[in-house]
C-alpha cells in the first residue's frame, strides 16, 4: 500500500500530554526549548552542534510537517495538556512501511526533564505505532554513554538487542561512540 493512503493520527493524548504532528508556527516554542537545553543536547544531538536562528527552526518544522504529510518521517511534538507548553520532540523515524517498522527518537526541553514526560510520550508513541500503524518492530537507538536516554527503553520493556561498537561519531566530542539498539516486536 502506498504510505500516503495510510491514516496516521495527527495527535495522540496520554494522561498529561498532547502529542501531535509539527505545525507551521511551532518554531518559536521549539527554538526556546533548544536554547534552554543546548548544553544538555550538544553531547548527543547533531542539530545542536551549530547555531540556529528561530527562522531556521521554523523552516525545519515546516519541512517536518511536509514529511509527516508525505509519510516520509513522522516527527511529533509533545505539549503539556494542561498548559499547552512545548515539552519535547519525538517521533517515528527511519520508516520501513513494508514491514512496518520505525525508530523512535526523542529529546526533551531540560526545564521539563526528570518528571517522566519523555517516558510517557515514548509509551504513547509506542502505542500509536503498534495499535494504529500496525508496527511489527520498533527500535530506540542511543549512545551507550547517554544514561538518561537509555533509561527510557529500559523502563518501557524494550529489549537491548546489542551494542554496536564504534558505530558513529559523537556530535559533541567527535570521538567514536557505541550505539545501543533496543527493540520491541509484535507477533
Amino acid at each position: 500500500m502506498n504510505p500516503l493512503l495510510i491514516d496516521v493520527p495527527e495527535k495522540v493524548e496520554t494522561e498529561r500530554l498532547l502529542i501531535r504532528m509539527p505545525r507551521p508556527g511551532d518554531g518559536s516554542a521549539v527554538y526556546r526549548a533548544i536554547q534552554a537545553s543546548i548544553n544538555e543536547l550538544k553531547p548527543w544531538m547533531p542539530f545542536a552542534q551549530y547555531e540556529q536562528t528561530e527562522q531556521d527552526v521554523e523552516l525545519n518544522i515546516r519541512e517536518a510537517h511536509i514529511n509527516f504529510l508525505k509519510r516520509d518521517d513522522l516527527r511529533l511534538h509533545v505539549f503539556l495538556k494542561e498548559t499547552g507548553e512545548f515539552v519535547a520532540s519525538s517521533g517515528l523515524h527511519r520508516i520501513n512501511w513494508s514491514i512496518p517498522k520505525f525508530e523512535i527518537g526523542y529529546w526533551i526541553d531540560t526545564r521539563y526533564s526528570g518528571k517522566g514526560y519523555m517516558t510517557e510520550a515514548v509509551q504513547g508513541i509506542t502505542d500509536l505505532a503498534f495499535h494504529k500503524l500496525n508496527a511489527r518492530r520498533l527500535e530506540i537507538r542511543c549512545d551507550s554513554n547517554n544514561v538518561r536516554s537509555r533509561a527510557i527503553p529500559e523502563r518501557l520493556g524494550f529489549t537491548l538487542e546489542g551494542i554496536l561498537k564504534n558505530d558513529g561519531i559523537s556530535p559533541g566530542t567527535q570521538e567514536l561512540r557505541d550505539t545501543c539498539v533496543f527493540a520491541k516486536y509484535k507477533g
